[in-house]
């Protein structure tokens, strides 16, 4: 070997193997596992976000991340310009280039929250507000103002629905379970539980029994809502409905207890007082006649059948008998006595 040979190794050589060493380094760095300060951490990447940012992120977040190299990773490897918006969660022995992958291709965590059948709109907003991983954007926004929030098609449907324009969003919102990822707004769930609620409730309208004393599918939606509190016994169900149906057709007040508090709102502490009954409201059907003007709570697919498939019967009384089970009555004597023996506990 030449003098001028080893002359260029001994320049070269350490150049190629520091190279090498950098290339090790980075493949290591690129693929290693990060230390993470919990098993699990939760990262919102807002619209718009770039690599660097993300770095930032992740490490006020605890993620030790090199906000340089990340960069140029999500640059070498294209990334860059797709990453996307929303929540993601990072996991122990997840590396900088797996992060980097999930959120280029959009792999967002999943939350989910339930509307319960039977939930009024108080309740489903505490719901939404008590849920960490929720956008929340409509502190500030009252009930009356939330219908102007829905999409503009929903709010149009729901118009044509009832037959005038709504002023109270309750009882619009179907309740299911719905999945979302990390950092979704409230008011897109709200939205996706009025469509589901609009489309379910188009369905049962269409498949209605003829000649119900029920204008519009908004009425519908109410007395579905008043069927919903009234028991949660399935095999009841349409039986209640048929009681209803009976007393609008004779004009009778419906004089279902649900409505009253619904409409004591938060003076009820938990049990109706006779001056409770004799107390007018919007919603109290002892002192007025026909359906209340909004829904009370939210209806499920089941309350909502029962409604427009009510069954056929001569009740025009029922009681609870206090084991999810209702005693019916076609006489108000009859009724009484199912009164004292299931309500007052007198045996006959």
């Amino acid at each position: 070997m030449g003098t001028l040979t080893k002359f260029l190794l001994f320049l070269v050589l350490p150049l190629i193997l520091a190279a090498a060493a950098a290339v090790g380094s980075a493949y290591y760095w690129v693929h290693h596992p990060l230390e993470l300060p919990t098993e699990r951490v939760d990262i919102l990447v807002p619209p718009g976000s770039t690599p660097l940012s993300i770095a930032k992120l992740m490490n006020q977040a605890g993620v030790p991340v090199n906000q340089q190299a990340f960069v140029a990773m999500a640059r070498l490897g294209e990334l860059d310009k797709t990453l996307k918006a929303g929540g993601y969660q990072i996991q122990q022995g997840d590396s900088a280039w797996v992060i980097l992958k999930r959120m280029a291709m959009g792999d967002m965590t999943q939350r989910q929250l339930t509307i319960v059948e039977g939930w009024n709109l108080k309740q489903i907003r505490a719901a939404l507000s008590q849920q960490p991983d929720i956008k929340q954007t409509l502190q500030s926004t009252t009930d009356a103002d939330l219908i102007s929030q829905l999409d503009p098609a929903v709010a149009e449907a729901l118009k044509n629905a009832s037959g005038t324009a709504l002023s109270v969003a309750e009882g619009l919102f179907f309740p299911d379970t719905y999945i979302f990822p990390i950092g979704t707004p409230d008011i897109e769930i709200l939205q996706r539980a009025a469509r589901a609620q609009q489309q379910v409730l188009n369905r049962a309208w269409e498949a209605r029994q003829p000649g119900l004393p029920l204008k519009t599918p908004y009425e519908a939606l109410i007395l579905a809502s008043i069927i919903e509190k009234e028991t949660g016994k399935t095999s009841d169900r349409s039986k209640i409905s048929g009681v209803f149906i009976n007393r609008l057709r004779l004009n009778m007040p419906l004089q279902t207890d649900p409505t009253v508090i619904y409409g004591m709102g938060d003076a009820y502490a938990g049990k109706i007082r006779k001056q409770d009954l004799q107390t007018d409201t919007l919603w109290n059907t002892y002192t007025r006649t026909g359906l209340p003007p909004t829904p009370i709570a939210s209806s499920g697919r089941a309350a909502l059948n029962a409604a427009l498939q009510p069954e056929k019967h001569q009740y025009l009384y029922f009681v609870s008998k206090g084991d999810g089970n209702s005693a019916f009555a076609t006489s108000l004597t009859e009724h009484n006595k199912n009164v004292s023996t299931y309500i007052l506990g007198r045996k006959p």
